[in-house]
């Protein structure tokens, strides 16, 4: 998993309190690019599926995002609107990509338990 993204995995088995096996849904072996990759991570890491968020007139400027680029979620600010699309800065990688709304979420952290947001979230 690269630092700064999220993907999407399904836990296969709870090694210990502390960590899990986790099999990727988009990320593949290094020796096999046939085989979606399994690997341990720690307890920590794994969290559910974030909520939908209700963006009432869309994104504001400087919101904090995710966007959906190279099958993960990568944490960015939206900079700025274009047309359809927001430049999003991507801590990643320092790169200013521009992405269609359908590829951006608002950010979400997970804390004590809980998706927290400084937008509403409806469902």
């Amino acid at each position: 998993m690269f630092q700064s993204s999220r993907e999407k995995a399904t836990v296969v088995k709870k090694l210990d309190t502390n960590s899990h096996a986790v099999h990727y849904k988009n990320l593949v072996e290094e020796e096999d690019m046939s085989k979606l990759l399994i690997e341990t991570v720690s307890a920590d890491e794994v969290r559910p599926v974030p909520l939908r968020i209700k963006f009432g007139s869309g994104f504001s400027m400087f919101d904090k995002v995710d966007a959906f680029d190279n099958d993960g979620w990568w944490v960015g600010k939206g900079k700025y609107r274009e047309g359809l699309c927001i430049l999003s800065s991507l801590r990643h990688a320092g790169d200013e990509i521009a992405y269609h709304v359908s590829r951006l979420r608002i950010h979400l952290d997970w804390l004590n338990g809980k998706w927290v947001s400084s937008k509403k979230i409806v469902s």
